[in-house]
């Protein structure tokens, strides 16, 4: 009797569900109810790239409007600690560049790939108690919002492989001292892994 119990037991706990798996599907939940932070990824072309492709990552000059000011090239330095776990051929400029100077740079380094980016908007929310003393605007209080924009350009025939945009939005769990740059790591990093045809 004790066998087949226990055999039982084990055959129910075979077909549960791995603990990584329910792990990411309560972070999907947290972030779609606004607990955590949440990012969207509106892609223009399924495109996807061999791992050995060599990308060239720089940003545009293009400060977004409103009262954040994120650091010039940021999206580039995070775009590239996200790019590189998965191509290992990967550069990116040391500070911000048009996009000609950028392709410039890219063939310079023999890149097949540009991917440039833009800030295109960035709203630095009230996030802690020294913010509220400097702006005191209940309307300010809240969770930081951002959008990037990236291009993927074919450095040879300078042909648009792909543009994407990404909406992120911080949680109220993960708002304090936060800014509308720290959001956009891990959006990035799930980019380069669509580029390859890998799921999260």
């Amino acid at each position: 009797m004790r066998s087949m119990i226990l055999f039982l037991t084990v055959l129910s706990l075979g077909g549960c569900m791995k603990v990584s798996d329910m792990a990411e599907g309560t972070r999907v939940q947290l972030s779609d109810a606004g607990l955590l932070d949440h990012s969207e990824t509106r892609r223009a072309s399924p495109w996807r790239l061999q791992p050995d492709s060599f990308i060239y990552i720089a940003q545009g000059y293009f400060v977004p409007p409103g009262s954040a000011y994120p650091r010039p090239n940021v999206v580039a330095e995070e775009a590239f600690k996200g790019f590189v776990e998965y191509f290992p051929m990967v550069r990116r400029a040391n500070g911000p560049a048009g996009l000609e100077a950028a392709m410039g740079q890219a063939r310079a380094q023999g890149a097949h790939y540009l991917l440039y980016a833009r800030f295109a908007s960035a709203d630095d929310r009230i996030g802690t108690y020294e913010e509220w003393e400097d702006q005191e605007a209940l309307d300010r209080l809240g969770r930081d919002r951002g959008v990037i924009q990236l291009m993927l350009v074919e450095t040879n025939t300078r042909y648009l492989v792909d543009t994407a945009r990404i909406r992120n939005r911080g949680g109220f769990l993960t708002f304090y001292d936060a800014k509308p740059e720290d959001l956009i790591g891990p959006p990035l990093e799930e980019y380069a892994r669509s580029l390859l045809g890998l799921s999260r």
